[in-house]
């Protein structure tokens, strides 16, 4: 048996593959679900959902409780509630982004969908990435999160919240300050460079957690440059800081 596991490896190999155990050390989604399960989470918090792609692979991966997503764009909300639709604990918000202030706001739609925000945004990301530059704006509604904590029940649960919003965390996390303490755990994009005019860059966005008493549990890679290399901006996973401090004699007293 063990010649026979060792002449699949090498064929796989051979093909231009590696075969390897998924672990929370070898794959950043299952790094993910560690905290998850460690944290006892049962909601997830989806800002800037897209599609569903976050929510689906939670799902994919075995996460059964409550998902909310938020999505602006409606070509994406259109397939994001088509594909919630048979899901009974996964809710879909009215369509909009999320920020500080609400009422409206601009939003600047990319060609690859995914790279949309309500920022500018700057050379160094057209540059690295050429179909995500703008093809359209359009207006959307903004919301709170803390204004819609209640009617989605966030103070009963334990939330990871999700923050990919192209630049735009500063002021996500600026209209949820009440959800921020009742969440466990933080997953959110650090930008290394400017990719959007006026994003706070990832130092102070950890600064800012670390504030509210987050540690970064982790980075996970993200989005490079593949004529430099240059990593342009990663996945910084935040655990509360009395959750993830090793016990001692004192907390067992």
């Amino acid at each position: 048996m063990r010649r026979f596991k060792e002449f699949v490896k090498q064929a796989i190999r051979w093909s231009g593959y590696e075969l390897t155990l998924r672990t929370p050390a070898t794959d950043s989604f299952m790094q993910l679900l560690q905290v998850i399960r460690s944290q006892s989470i049962d909601m997830v918090i989806d800002v800037g959902a897209n599609k569903g792609q976050f929510a689906s692979k939670l799902r994919s991966c075995g996460f059964q409780g409550k998902i909310i997503s938020f999505e602006p764009l409606p070509d994406a909300y259109s397939e994001l509630a088509a594909l919630s639709s048979t899901d009974p604990d996964w809710h879909i918000h009215d369509r909009c982004a999320v920020g500080a202030v609400p009422g409206t706001a601009t939003l600047n739609v990319s060609g690859n969908s995914v790279s949309s925000s309500l920022l500018p945004m700057t050379e160094a990301h057209t540059s690295a990435a050429r179909t995500s530059r703008y093809v359209d704006t359009l207006e959307v509604p903004v919301i709170r999160l803390d204004d819609v904590a209640s009617k989605h029940g966030f103070q009963d649960r334990r939330c990871l919240l999700k923050i990919d919003t192209q630049g735009f965390e500063w002021e996500v996390l600026d209209g949820a300050k009440a959800t921020l303490n009742l969440c466990q755990a933080v997953i959110c994009e650090l930008s290394l460079v400017q990719l959007y005019e006026g994003q706070r860059l990832w130092l102070e966005v950890i600064e800012r957690f670390e504030d509210s008493d987050f540690v970064l549990w982790t980075l996970q890679k993200g989005f490079v440059d593949k004529a430099t290399g240059r990593s342009l901006q990663m996945d910084g996973i935040f655990v509360r800081e009395s959750s993830a401090r090793p016990a001692t004699s004192l907390d067992h007293d």
